[in-house]
């Protein structure tokens, strides 16, 4: 089953201590980085925070934020560190003496200055289990979601196996008229030189010809490409890497078939072909 690289998750849950928010970003990247934003009473917990996403999510660019807000009750009180505040404002009266022009200090700024507000120390155990099962919420919505993106992009891929068999087929089944046409045109051009051709050397050389006019070889690697592309969407493991590399080759049969082309028309059907895997290649660089 496919799974997009991109996606995002918001969950929230309310403690004694405070509310807890995880916000999770996915995007596509070439392997699994997993970056946090903590609060400062969880930074020491961002490895067991690390493990735990990775256990989920196998590759892409993660962003995990962490935003704790303290509760009413916790934050009742404001104590202030007064020898703080005293030293600020003796350092704020040497500045007025300096800048007698300079404007008044607001008393709410004093508060901002960190340090200021002297913050109840909090019980971080029960902050770190109520974050870790958050997170869990949290990376199953992303997983969810990154899963049902991926559903819609192995329905796109399907359809596109569709087309591209569908092309190829009509390739094959034009072959045989295409060199029969080439081979009549060669035999057209010799006769109005107006020279005796030897007939052995003459079938040599058309035979030669359709050698490599045929793209049987071509058409046959085309559909057994498609067989593998079907086989790893339905597999369960991560296989963004594996599609990447067999739209590679799909894009080589494509590049030989045009480059073998004997008329217009399998030249427009080649063309159609790298229309189609791009179309695939730009989805695939999103999958796990």
């Amino acid at each position: 089953m496919l799974h997009s690289m991109t996606g995002f998750a918001r969950e929230s849950a309310e403690t004694e201590i405070g509310t807890l928010t995880w916000e999770i970003r996915a995007v596509n990247h070439r392997y699994l980085d997993v970056q946090f934003k903590l609060p400062e009473e969880l930074r020491p917990q961002e490895q067991a925070f690390r493990q735990q996403a990775s256990t989920n999510i196998g590759r892409g660019k993660v962003e995990c934020s962490l935003f704790f807000r303290r509760a009413v009750a916790q934050q009742s009180g404001m104590p202030l560190d007064t020898n703080l505040v005293k030293l600020l404002g003796a350092r704020v009266s040497e500045i007025t003496a300096i800048l007698p022009a300079a404007a008044a200090v607001n008393p709410i700024d004093i508060l901002r200055w960190p340090g200021v507000v002297q913050q109840a120390e909090v019980d971080t155990e029960p902050l770190f289990n109520a974050a870790t099962t958050l997170l869990n919420t949290a990376l199953e919505a992303i997983v969810n979601m990154r899963r049902g993106e991926g559903q819609r992009i192995a329905a796109m891929l399907e359809s596109r196996c569709i087309e591209i068999a569908r092309i190829a087929d009509t390739v094959r089944e034009r072959m045989p008229d295409v060199l029969a046409r080439v081979r009549a045109k060669q035999k057209e051009r010799i006769d109005k030189l107006d020279v005796e051709a030897d007939p052995a050397r003459l079938e040599v050389e058309l035979a030669l010809l359709a050698q490599k006019l045929d793209v049987d070889e071509e058409l046959d690697r085309l559909e057994s490409h498609l067989v593998e592309i079907r086989v790893a969407i339905g597999d369960k493991k991560p296989v963004g890497r594996r599609l990447d590399f067999l739209m590679q080759e799909l894009n080589r049969e494509a590049n030989t078939l045009g480059s073998k082309s004997a008329d217009t028309e399998t030249t427009r059907a080649a063309v159609d072909l790298k229309v189609l895997i791009e179309q695939m290649r730009e989805q695939i660089q999103n999958l796990e």
